[in-house]
């Protein structure tokens, strides 16, 4: 009883540094771990982000950090007719995956990039709306991140980030409020409970 109670000790301490170690070293949950992104999402759920992003037919949207597609197929779907999803990771494999499962589900207004999130590859005032889950914890520049973010909103345009806790690089409501004034963002509001949110940011409109 007592080796088994040891075994169960030394494990959860394994986790629990392993869970320090990757939140002091940010990056992308490999495509070889892709079941974490695949499981199911409590309290970020993806009708919980539509309320939050608000995505209407005929709009441009970015999505940083698909993953497999977890939130990707069915905002497609909602900006329809006649609006794209661009998605951006930094994983060719990912990418790969998520427009997979597009092409089998019909989805056809995807269209897939590879960057980084702290230089995204689009133009200024390029999208309606932009939103990451679980990502932006996951980029070891930040405040870069928010402000190219800002940067390829339009003017007007919302930025929805979404977090949960137990991710080891969650980022909470009040960082992100402390941060978007810098990046040219106002936190505007959260959509559920701390511990698993998502926070609309929004871009001022011009003058």
């Amino acid at each position: 009883m007592r080796a088994r109670t040891r075994t169960v000790l030394l494990g959860a301490g394994a986790l629990g540094a392993g869970a320090l170690w990757w939140r002091a070293h940010p990056s992308a949950c490999p495509y070889g771990q892709r079941f974490w992104v695949e499981a199911p999402h409590p309290l970020i759920t993806r009708e919980r982000l539509r309320e939050a992003l608000d995505p209407q037919p005929g709009q441009t949207a970015l999505e940083v950090g698909p993953g497999t597609g977890y939130y990707s197929l069915a905002t497609a779907r909602l900006l329809e007719p006649g609006g794209t999803l661009h998605v951006l990771d930094v994983q060719q494999r990912m990418l790969d995956h998520t427009m997979r499962r597009a092409r089998e589900a019909g989805v056809v207004n995807i269209e897939p990039r590879r960057g980084d999130a702290t230089s995204l590859p689009y133009p200024d005032a390029t999208f309606d709306a932009a939103y990451l889950v679980a990502v932006l914890g996951e980029v070891p520049e930040q405040d870069v991140a928010l402000r190219e973010l800002a940067r390829v909103l339009k003017p007007g345009g919302r930025l929805v980030v979404g977090e949960l806790l137990g991710d080891p690089h969650m980022v909470t409501t009040q960082a992100l409020r402390a941060r978007a004034p810098g990046a040219g963002l106002r936190f505007a509001r959260r959509v559920g409970p701390p511990f698993g949110y998502f926070a609309v940011l929004g871009k001022a409109a011009a003058a």
